[in-house]
């Protein structure tokens, strides 16, 4: 039989298994942040001894990666200062006719649905360095986020 019609071995015909995709741009975290992952390691850690079914621990291995070098590249940053917007700031906005309050804080604790977004975000990155009282601009409109109130956001700094 020709060598062109030859399988090597199951795992040829296998998708390939791909790491957890690492955001671009720096690991700025929040107090908050360094300890998520410090539990989230710890998790990972017990979670990967007590695996009996070898697929299982590969996935569990390949998210310890992962977190272990969130962990090595995060950068804490220090409160945000008073009445500015900034990475650890709850901020209260105005945005087309509706106010929102939402906390900016890091990539992996970043979670819009429960009010957190990543310091990346467009609005996140149109919030920052803002002040109370600031109307900025966002998506093209001069007058789009009017900044009702800003402060260090206690949740993110614990």
């Amino acid at each position: 039989m020709s060598v062109a019609f030859r399988r090597e071995s199951d795992d040829e015909h296998m998708e390939p298994a791909f790491e957890w995709p690492i955001p671009i741009g720096p690991n700025l975290v929040t107090p908050r942040g360094v300890r998520l992952l410090g539990e989230e390691a710890a998790r990972l850690a017990d979670a990967i001894a007590a695996a009996a079914d070898e697929d299982a621990r590969k996935k569990l291995l390949k998210r310890q990666r992962y977190v272990h070098t969130r962990q090595s590249t995060a950068e804490m940053q220090p409160p945000p200062a008073a009445d500015r917007v900034g990475i650890g700031s709850r901020v209260t906005f105005t945005l087309n006719g509706a106010t929102r309050t939402l906390s900016i804080v890091g990539h992996d604790e970043a979670d819009p649905a429960q009010g957190t977004i990543a310091f990346s975000a467009p609005l996140a990155r149109a919030l920052m360095g803002a002040e109370a009282g600031e109307t900025i601009e966002y998506q093209g409109r001069e007058d789009a986020i009017t900044i009702v109130a800003a402060a260090a956001d206690p949740e993110t700094l614990a």
